[in-house]
């Protein structure tokens, strides 16, 4: 996809264009679309993430838990999105090991019951070993911190997904 086509697209085209950006929010692209034209995808990702932060707390919270669990049910019932299921093969959660797989469930368990809403990470790249030390480390943060920064994840999982769609502008 290239930037202009974005910046020229009537306001369902930009949300359709953009729909996979934010996990089943296409509210984001939608609110974010009065401000084009972008000047670069930098610029795109920055209105985008505007849009989450100017937000209500309850909009921010249903964005947070649209996203899946990480090696969770909709990864084993094959519900995943495309995107989410290309990010949590690359950092190889479709081949953990049945150890793993288990600590991962508990772990992700634990984090929902703690805060209300599944734990948020930008994976790709990241190893199995990586994500479940992160997992652990960040059942220890408080209520609030956990918010913000499963925002701010979902903020970098935008930009590698907007990366993605833009790899050829």
């Amino acid at each position: 996809m290239l930037l202009d086509h974005l910046n020229a697209a009537d306001r369902d085209a930009f949300r359709a264009a953009l729909q996979g950006v934010f996990e089943h929010s296409p509210w984001v692209a939608e609110r974010t679309w009065d401000r084009r034209p972008f000047a670069s995808v930098e610029a795109l990702h920055r209105a985008l993430t505007e849009t989450v932060a100017r937000a209500s707390r309850t909009e921010q919270l249903a964005l947070i838990c649209a996203h899946p669990e990480l090696a969770g049910h909709e990864a084993a019932a094959g519900t995943l999105t495309a995107d989410s299921a290309r990010e949590q093969r690359s950092a190889g959660l479709d081949q953990c090991s049945a150890p793993e797989l288990a600590q991962l469930r508990e772990l992700n368990a634990a984090y929902r019951a703690r805060f209300g809403f599944p734990f948020v990470m930008a994976v790709k790249g990241r190893s199995r070993q990586e994500i479940l030390a992160m997992l652990a480390a960040r059942l220890t943060d408080d209520a609030d911190c956990e918010f913000r920064t499963a925002l701010v994840e979902i903020g970098k999982i935008a930009r590698l997904r907007l990366d993605t769609l833009f790899a050829g502008d």
